[in-house]
């Protein structure tokens, strides 16, 4: 039998600090405050966010060090997300991308942040504009250098250029952003760069700013608004200056970037923090999403095969073998952020982007997977997980707005396939499978993965070179299938070497056990629609492709017994599953 306490220490050994810190925003959301309230109106529940960011720094002892720190900030992401996604949306715009925008300035004289970290004020940031989502790079909003006033003139120049979709309304009280614009200095344009801009204060929106509200989207409710500037002035000391870029006193603009695109990119290099953020609090939200639905499965009793006789939902083989299959993903997610975010902290500085590409990778296969897990546990929940008041029916949504930001997972998944091409070391060929390697060996399964990553590896470069020359875009138009799959592939590769080294680390036996055994199903469910490629491959042979389905029943058969012991380790406050009505009558 596993162990749950060893489970919930593998699952949060999150760097040196990895307990103490989960630890300390589980207690937070364990309060009062932070119990479901889906039943408040839209507009109390964009205050009721700002109302729990108030509360979670308290719990900060120093809210500029947690803006440097990403283990911390995604921790935070992870457990706030657990209750209120909007909660989550709020911190990291907060933390992350505005006050961590301004402590990477290391040019400009330092700022009095006092208002920002006490949230006298709170920060946010405007980047994508209506007509410029993930091509942000080609945005319209200009602040022009004003030479004699020495200030900038930040100025929208039409509606396409106004900044979409940022939470910039009165709700939470004042506010200040760091805003995206292209610089321009005696009329030439320097690129995109960062401006530290006043929003409002105690009376509202201040003069030349525009705010107007959006409608309400799916998910969490945030105070989504569009936002656009009428000549608003700003000192010298709004630009967010860097290597990227600086004005010197005479007014020279002076950089050690040579492109705009780059500038732009070093501009808001705090998203690659923000992709782990998203990961993570759909992270969150997938592990509270199994928490509910395989407790609900206990609960729930329907008609037997006997007249008179019950049985709970769980015992259906229908029922608990896919949140068994959605709970062995969950672990390698967890498995995946934890490897990754080490990544991202201990690279070296010539190792930034692949660094940065991994983010991306396991965000886009993070956040899908979440979806998908999300999805799945609403469905078996039946029509009450309908109802926003037991705690369900937002999680998917609130992975589809991780899904589109900090970078579309399409997107960013396109231009890691394209980098990775021939920017990414080919998997050597495996040892071909005799036959005699037992399907429930997670190595085993492994190398055969390896094999389908070899495969799209060498399709999307021949795809590549064999495109249409002088077409760029039909070129990659033919190898982009291939470069995807690639993507895919190494994505849950590397998920199942951080599953792996999660477990290395195991010493009770029947928790090891157990734990092999669920990186086994995660691996065999991959493998089974990669079937036909891996014989072909003779990553597989013939006898172990008819055996998958036989194997994948064994192992379900053997983990099904552990399923509530498995989610219990996701260690969701006891406080927030009992409020919840679904959880207390059923």
């Amino acid at each position: 039998m596993p162990r749950p306490n060893e489970l919930t220490e593998i699952l949060f050994q999150d760097g040196v600090s990895g307990p103490d810190v989960h630890g300390s925003w589980r207690k937070a959301i364990s309060t009062d405050l932070f119990r479901h309230r889906a039943d408040l109106p839209a507009e109390e529940r964009w205050q009721l966010s700002y109302d729990r960011l108030r509360a979670l720094n308290e719990e900060v002892l120093c809210p500029e060090s947690l803006a440097r720190d990403p283990r911390g900030l995604a921790a935070l992401h992870e457990w706030a997300s657990v209750v209120d996604g909007a909660t989550a949306t709020v911190a990291g715009i907060h933390y992350n991308l505005f006050l961590g925008s301004l402590l990477d300035d290391g040019v400009s004289p330092a700022r009095d942040l006092t208002r920002f970290a006490a949230l006298a004020g709170t920060g946010t940031f405007l980047c994508t504009e209506r007509a410029h989502g993930n091509d942000a790079a080609a945005l319209e909003t200009a602040a022009r250098y004003d030479r004699e006033r020495d200030e900038f003139v930040l100025h929208t120049p039409h509606e396409g250029a106004q900044k979409y979709m940022p939470n910039t309304s009165p709700v939470g009280g004042p506010k200040a952003a760091v805003v995206a614009a292209r610089l321009l200095v005696d009329d030439r344009d320097h690129g995109v760069f960062l401006f530290l801009t006043p929003l409002s204060d105690r009376h509202g929106t201040l003069p030349g700013i525009t705010v107007t509200l959006l409608p309400e989207r799916i998910g969490s409710p945030v105070d989504h608004c569009v936002t656009g500037f009428d000549q608003v002035r700003l000192p010298r000391t709004a630009l967010i200056q860097g290597d990227h870029g600086a004005l010197l006193p005479d007014g020279t603009f002076t950089s050690a970037v040579g492109s705009p695109r780059k500038r732009f990119l070093h501009a808001i290099r705090r998203v690659t923090v923000g992709k782990l953020c998203m990961s993570a609090s759909t992270l969150g939200g997938s592990r509270a999403a199994l928490a509910i639905a395989v407790r609900y499965a206990g609960m729930r009793r329907i008609s037997g095969s006997v007249a008179g006789e019950s049985v709970p939902l769980a015992a259906h083989r229908s029922h608990h073998a896919r949140l068994l299959t959605c709970t062995a993903t969950a672990y390698a997610m967890t498995f995946l952020h934890r490897a990754v975010t080490e990544r991202w902290i201990t690279h070296a500085p010539e190792d930034r982007a692949e660094a940065e590409r991994l983010v991306a990778v396991a965000k886009g296969w993070i956040t899908w997977q979440a979806r998908d897990i999300t999805i799945e546990s609403r469905e078996r929940c039946g029509a009450r997980a309908l109802f926003p008041v037991n705690g369900l029916a937002e999680f998917a949504a609130n992975a589809d707005g991780a899904i589109t930001a900090e970078g579309d997972n399409l997107a960013i998944w396109c231009k890691a396939g394209a980098e990775m091409i021939f920017g990414h070391t080919t998997v050597p060929a495996p040892v071909q499978a005799t036959g005699q390697e037992p399907l429930t060996d997670p190595d085993f399964l492994r190398r055969a993965l390896a094999a389908a990553e070899r495969h799209w590896h060498l399709a999307a470069r021949r795809d590549l070179r064999g495109g249409a020359g002088g077409d760029a875009l039909g070129r990659w138009n033919h190898a982009s299938a291939a470069a995807l799959a690639l993507v895919e592939t190494y994505a849950v590769g590397q998920a199942a070497d951080a599953f792996a080294t999660a477990c290395a680390g195991v010493t009770d036996p029947g928790t090891r056990a157990t734990l092999d055994d669920l990186r086994a199903l995660f691996l065999l469910d991959r493998l089974t629609s990669l079937s036909g490629l891996l014989l072909v491959e003779n990553a597989l042979t013939t006898d172990q492709v008819r055996s998958l389905p036989g194997t994948l029943r064994a192992l379900t058969s053997r983990l099904a017994p552990h399923l509530p012991t498995l989610t219990e380790a996701f260690d969701i406050p006891e406080q927030h599953l009992t409020s919840l009505p679904m959880l207390t009558s059923v």
